[in-house]
């Protein structure tokens, strides 16, 4: 699990880098860039967006980094949104068995399905393409999705910006104890979710 993580931290790391090199050496069209990658990464929904977001904070700064990638971000989750509902196949599917509460968005609508996207795009471990996909294969209106969506990922994002903003601070080493405290978190987090997800169902039992 660990060795994963490592290895998603270090590719998130290169392509960083290499975008940072590209916008540096096309400042020009750099932001219509950055939305494009924004973009694309919300359609394919299996790749993680920290390496866009880091690139951005790293280029432009922390607030209009942060803004540019809240925009692309939601941008992209729209047009996904929108290419999931007319048929285009995502990978994503595959792991909706993974997550329940992600899987009940499909059957759900109005009010309940907006508190239930706002919440899940609060939750870092849940993968933003997922809820994507079973918003729009469900009976989620695009306007309740889009407007859930971009609420709940203001606090994520501005999380993760902070994060990326301060861990660039730091060596490699401090970087990878840093990544490895926050698998442990996460492990802790889930786990005590599903203990109190457990205890629930045999109260109502």
């Amino acid at each position: 699990m660990f060795q994963n993580r490592q290895n998603t931290y270090l590719i998130s790391t290169q392509l960083q880098d290499q975008i940072i090199h590209f916008f540096q050496q096309c400042p020009h069209i750099a932001i219509l860039a950055s939305l494009l990658i924004s973009i694309v990464v919300a359609i394919l929904g299996v790749v993680p967006s920290i390496f866009i977001t880091g690139a951005n904070i790293l280029f432009f700064g922390f607030w209009k980094g942060t803004l540019l990638s809240f925009l692309g971000e939601t941008i992209g989750a729209a047009i996904a949104f929108f290419l999931y509902r007319k048929g285009f196949k995502s990978k994503t599917q595959k792991g909706l068995q993974k997550f329940p509460k992600v899987s009940r968005l499909i059957e759900v609508q109005g009010k309940e399905a907006f508190t239930l996207i706002l919440s899940l795009r609060l939750l870092p471990f849940v993968p933003s393409g997922l809820v994507t996909f079973a918003a729009a294969i469900g009976k989620v209106s695009i306007t309740t999705f889009f407007i859930a969506s971009s609420l709940g990922k203001i606090p994520s994002l501005l999380l993760e910006a902070y994060s990326v903003f301060y861990l660039n601070q730091f060596g490699w080493q401090g970087k990878l104890i840093l990544v490895i405290l926050s698998c442990f978190l996460i492990y802790f987090v889930i786990k005590k979710i599903n203990l109190n997800a457990k205890k629930n169902d045999t109260f109502i039992s």
